[in-house]
């Protein structure tokens, strides 16, 4: 673990470093910051109440879901906030299982009810892009409502997904316009961080620094983060390994086909040099 003693600040992208900064009480008003922003002040949360993020099906070896983070807001509204650190081949219909879950609990028994429904957000900070070039390069943040698909106007307003793109924002710390732009900064670059930047000097961001400053963790927390941390590598390493033997196949297929190097290179990925080892 010598690299991560190199680290200042803790990889927001770890299960640990994650949920020590947004899924305590301690530190909910960092959460709530965030999500103020997120929603660019439109959706205004004073509070949240953090919830139970195991949830089981009604019935006998019903799925059950896990969340990062599940919260309700002081109107009763409900978040799941989650941490999406790889591609999944069916991330989407995940995302709208997981919503079932505080959308179903809300139900009430009896004939008084009358299926009034408090707003369910679902926010995931992908730590990956939508495959097959689905929205424009530059298009990293994405609000998603139930839509009429003949005039476009939102048919229902109590279901929402918001997804970040994170590999998308490149902005630099000079280049910060809003609070929105800064949590998405600080979650980009946090563990590459050696001091907080002169452009996050609200107060919000001076205690995320010291909460994520890992030379003050306890014994417990600073082995419980260099395990979170390890998770995370092995996880990655075993799918840029799968994702490189997909370039490599694919660029000798194209190789034993006579395609020209360079036009190997531009679709896979890989360097001249490379190619013309295969």
């Amino acid at each position: 673990m010598a690299d991560d003693r190199k680290e200042r600040y803790i990889n927001p992208y770890t299960d640990f470093g994650f949920k020590k900064l947004f899924g305590t009480e301690m530190n909910k008003d960092l959460l709530i910051s965030f999500l103020n922003a997120l929603f660019h002040d439109e959706q205004v949360i004073k509070d949240v109440k953090y919830l139970n993020s195991e949830k089981l099906g009604e019935g006998y070896g019903d799925r059950k879901a896990i969340f990062d983070v599940y919260c309700e807001n002081e109107d009763g509204e409900k978040f799941i906030v989650e941490m999406q650190k790889v591609e999944q081949r069916y991330f989407k219909d995940r995302s709208v299982f997981y919503s079932t879950f505080p959308i179903g609990e809300q139900g009430q028994r009896g004939s008084d009810w009358d299926f009034n429904l408090k707003s369910v957000y679902t926010v995931g900070i992908l730590n990956f892009v939508f495959p097959d070039d689905e929205y424009d390069e530059e298009c990293y943040h994405h609000e998603v409502k139930l839509m009429d698909t003949k005039d476009k106007h939102v048919f229902f307003d109590k279901l929402t997904f918001v997804y970040l793109e994170m590999p998308k924002f490149n902005k630099a710390d000079d280049q910060l316009e809003n609070m929105f732009d800064k949590w998405l900064f600080v979650l980009r670059n946090l563990s590459r961080l050696l001091e907080r930047p002169a452009a996050l000097q609200e107060r919000v961001f001076e205690k995320l620094f010291k909460q994520a400053e890992i030379a003050r963790f306890s014994p417990e927390e600073r082995q419980d983060y260099e395990e979170s941390v390890k998770i995370y590598r092995d996880l990655k390493n075993s799918i840029d390994t799968a994702v490189w033997k997909d370039k490599v196949q694919i660029a000798r297929r194209m190789k034993a086909k006579g395609y020209a190097v360079e036009d190997i290179a531009e679709i896979t990925g890989l360097t001249a040099e490379e190619i013309e080892k295969l």
